[in-house]
């Protein structure tokens, strides 16, 4: 399936300073693996070693949280959206 990936500001320069990447996946955990492939920088800013979430990391597909579906296993659509969001922090 044909997923595209919007990226924020913050992640861009991890990907060539690319803002979305159009990848192929049935699931958000291949999506996200065929982004990696192509920008393997990314890999370490989104994820952990053995390649679950960084616990700061929110991934929204068609507008709703992977977290309150099936994680990375959840079913992506052929034309799907995925968004990557880093939590971010401050004072």
């Amino acid at each position: 399936m044909a997923v595209k990936v919007k990226l924020p500001t913050q992640l861009r320069a991890a990907a060539g300073g690319d803002g979305e990447v159009s990848v192929e996946g049935s699931t958000v955990g291949d999506a996200l693996d065929a982004l990696y492939a192509v920008h393997p920088d990314l890999k370490e800013r989104i994820a952990d070693e053995d390649g679950t979430l960084r616990r700061f990391v929110n991934v929204y597909l068609d507008g709703d949280d992977i977290r309150f579906g099936e994680g990375l296993a959840t079913p992506v659509k052929d034309g799907a959206q995925l968004q990557i969001l880093p939590a971010v922090a401050g004072g």
